[in-house]
Formats: C-alpha cells, sequence, structure tokens
C-alpha cells in the first residue's frame, strides 16, 4: 500500500515538475530580446540546467512505469493462481464501496 503512494507522490512529482519547467521555458523564450552579456550568461546556464532536468525526468518517468508494468505483472500472476480469492477480494471490496455509497 505505501508502494503505490510513493508511486502516486513520484506520479504528482513529475506532472509539478513538468509545469515547473513548462514555466521556466516560457520565461526565457520571453526574456531572448532582453540585452546584456550577463542575461544571456545566465539564460544559457539556466538552459542547460533546463535540459539536464528533463533528461533527469525522463529516466525518473521511465523508471516509474517500469515498476507499474511489473506490478501489473504480479498482479495478473497472483489473480491467475488464485482466482477465487481474488473474486472473493474484489467483491468484498464492491461490498464495502456499496455500503458506503448507500449511507449518502
Amino acid at each position: 500500500m505505501e508502494t503505490i503512494a510513493n508511486d502516486f507522490n513520484k506520479d504528482q512529482l513529475v506532472t509539478d515538475f513538468k509545469m515547473v519547467v513548462a514555466d521556466a521555458e516560457a520565461l526565457l523564450k520571453a526574456t531572448v530580446n532582453t540585452g546584456g552579456e550577463k542575461v544571456a550568461e545566465i539564460r544559457a546556464k539556466a538552459e542547460e540546467s533546463l535540459g539536464i532536468a528533463k533528461a533527469r525526468m525522463a529516466n525518473a518517468q521511465a523508471a516509474v512505469l517500469a515498476k507499474t508494468k511489473e506490478a501489473a505483472k504480479v498482479t495478473d500472476a497472483y489473480v491467475h493462481e488464485n482466482p477465487w480469492r481474488s473474486v472473493g477480494f474484489a467483491a468484498s471490496i464492491g461490498i464495502v464501496i456499496g455500503l458506503l455509497i448507500g449511507r449518502r
């Protein structure tokens, strides 16, 4: 259960980071015509940092995707090995959800 929460946190982090990168790229594009050698130097450094950050985020996203696929394979194998146990678990979850919805 904790792994699922960690994966969700990672997914949320990836999403948030992509938004930050997009905003930073928009800021860099908006300052293209701003003069000054110092500004150009800072812009080049920021673009390099964004490139590195994008590469790391792509690697993290690939790792999360691989873990998700592995979890799906393990779940599929478990369901095939224990079909009645899986049906019972799904039915009990359905009953709990039905009771919760019925309380409204």
